[in-house]
């Protein structure tokens, strides 16, 4: 992975606004400086904790389509350094992405952990692989009991990757991550109610009740 993010979102376009607005100078230091060689283990863990991102790619019309994705936690496998890739399953099946893929293969994600407000951006190139083709691959992606048919195998080969600034994130909680931070509370709950039924028992039984 030879280039960094700015290098590829920067065009002159956006460098002439950056100069305009007074923004030009920190970015470019950006553009210089900020090269990294693949996924570390930080972005490697973060992706893992996924269970759904947004999929932008190009149509022959030349408009962008932005598609969400998602699955079970974990469902988007970190492959190398520089490929992560997921089981592709049926669904609607219009097949908008994997059309754009045949005459564009430049994709951009975004990643998104909502309780933390932290969000990933990635510049990737996709590539399609038939189930039937590489039936190693399909078993490393394999998510087991997920009750849903496959139909083909979705890799991105990462150009390079950002993390965004948290500001005008919203948090939002999955019922299981509402579940997970209430749990000490509902366990409170449940003690109390054993305590206030033990003391409504020895009440009766001494004929106070």
């Amino acid at each position: 992975m030879a280039k960094n993010f700015a290098e590829i979102a920067f065009t002159d376009a956006v460098k002439a606004l950056q100069e305009m607005h007074g923004s030009r100078k920190g970015y470019e230091r950006m553009e210089k400086f900020n090269i990294i060689e693949g996924l570390s283990e930080n972005e490697m863990g973060f992706i893992a904790n996924r269970d759904s991102f947004y999929l932008a790619s190009i149509g022959e019309k030349n408009f962008p389509y932005i598609q969400h994705r998602g699955g079970p936690k974990g469902f988007v496998k970190v492959l190398d350094k520089n490929t992560i890739g997921f089981i592709d399953f049926s669904g609607n099946k219009q097949y908008i992405s994997v059309g754009n893929f045949v005459t564009n293969n430049n994709v951009a994600l975004i990643m998104m952990d909502y309780p933390s407000r932290t969000r990933l951006k990635i510049y990737a190139k996709a590539e399609i692989i038939e189930l039937k083709d590489n039936p190693e691959l399909l078993s490393k992606l394999d998510l087991g009991d997920y009750q849903f048919r496959p139909e083909r195998i979705m890799l991105f080969h990462i150009e390079a990757f950002d993390w965004n600034c948290p500001q005008h994130i919203t948090p939002r909680f999955t019922i299981e991550e509402i579940q997970i931070a209430f749990e000490p509370k509902f366990q409170h709950i449940l003690k109390l109610e054993e305590e206030i039924e033990n003391l409504k028992s020895r009440l009766k039984e001494s004929g106070l009740n």
